[in-house]
């Protein structure tokens, strides 16, 4: 299969990942000794791709790493199928002893089988947990049971794990989650998410269940000085040339953001005949923006006049102090307390983060784009 030249809107791996040499070793490291880790990054770090980097770096006779996605699971028992599904997939890997192990340690339940094209080989189960036919505590005991079975270590690697604080009850299940899993001695967890601040309270707030569960690696942007020869490479091997600067351009264009610097790469290419040009960069960047149009227009859709002018103010260059006189002047914000409420609302919203008191915008391709409608 013929190699993309970049990627984005996915996870990617071989010569579209970069860098992260210094995360790979310390998760892989993490995983071959039963470390739990909590990842927290903004959105488009590249996260789920990193993870599927440490579990390709495993050998089998390491540990079996389990990956799942949880983003489309709204309660308890959405999770509990799709956590004992993945947990048996990846430790049997055939059906037959997918059914065997079914049948040995959750005797309760009844999988329903679906084939694909090639039977045996390609299918897919469900096993329809409910409350009535199993106990919680037993499902999420499985990977240690497996575990100890296969005489192996388990990485169970859980994507989009906020949406466990955003269940019915989530304290609850937080705390039934904990309670199994902190005593498993043959299973570490890998607990990551796109939303920063739902993961930064699941794990750094004292008063939640998960509070101090692992290791916190917080994933920052590549360095441009990892970016620059990685995006001239990928042009020279489709016969085309891009200076430095130029790269350089791509990368500040879009503040590093690992899959907006893939994407932005992607349509210049699409620009360019042999050399890129600024033009071609022009171009590429109108692009992008017409791209991510119906997703910004989304995020602003119902915000209040006062939230808008909050946005400008950042786009301006204010940070702090957006209750000065000279602030409220230019961006009407109303009183202190509507100011924390605005703060607060845009948060929630994933628009703004808040660095130790300092305000920034999350998204600088958002930035660029509300700068071209709103201001």
């Amino acid at each position: 299969m013929k190699e993309k030249t970049f990627v984005y809107g996915m996870s990617v791996e071989g010569v579209n990942f970069t860098d992260r040499e210094q995360e790979t070793k310390r998760m892989a490291m993490d995983f071959k000794n039963g470390i739990n880790v909590i990842l927290i990054s903004p959105r488009r770090m590249g996260k789920t791709s990193l993870v599927k980097r440490v579990q390709k770096e495993m050998h089998p006779s390491d540990c079996i790493v389990v990956m799942m996605d949880i983003y489309d699971c709204r309660s308890e028992y959405d999770f509990l199928n799709r956590f004992a599904e993945s947990i048996l997939k990846a430790t049997s890997g055939k059906m037959e002893q997918i059914m065997e192990n079914v049948k040995k340690f959750l005797v309760r339940l009844t999988p329903k089988i679906s084939f694909g094209e090639v039977p045996g080989t390609d299918f897919s189960f469900s096993l329809g947990i409910t409350p009535a036919n199993y106990e919680p505590e037993e499902i999420l005991q499985l990977p240690e049971v497996l575990a100890r079975e296969n005489n192996k270590r388990i990485v169970v690697c859980i994507d989009e794990f906020q949406q466990i604080g955003e269940m019915n009850d989530s304290i609850t299940i937080q705390k039934r989650l904990r309670g199994v899993w902190q005593h498993q001695q043959n299973v570490s967890y890998c607990l990551f998410g796109s939303k920063k601040h739902l993961m930064s309270n699941l794990f750094q707030n004292k008063r939640m269940p998960f509070y101090m569960f692992g290791e916190m690696i917080y994933l920052d942007r590549i360095p441009t000085e990892k970016w620059v020869p990685f995006i001239i490479s990928r042009f020279e091997s489709q016969g085309m040339k891009i200076s430095s600067e130029r790269s350089v351009r791509i990368c500040e264009s879009v503040d590093n953001y690992s899959s907006y610097v893939q994407q932005l790469a992607w349509n210049v290419m699409a620009e360019t005949d042999k050399e890129v040009t600024d033009q071609n960069i022009e171009d590429g960047i109108s692009t992008l923006l017409q791209q991510c149009n119906s997703l910004f227009v989304q995020q602003t859709d119902g915000l209040t006049s006062y939230q808008l002018n909050y946005i400008r103010a950042l786009c301006s260059g204010i940070h702090t102090e957006f209750g000065a006189k000279t602030v409220q002047e230019r961006f009407p914000l109303g009183t202190k307390s509507n100011i924390n409420r605005i703060k607060s609302a845009l948060i929630q919203r994933e628009i703004i983060d808040d660095n130790k008191g300092s305000v920034f915008l999350t998204d600088k391709v958002f930035e660029t784009w509300f700068k071209r409608e709103f201001m």
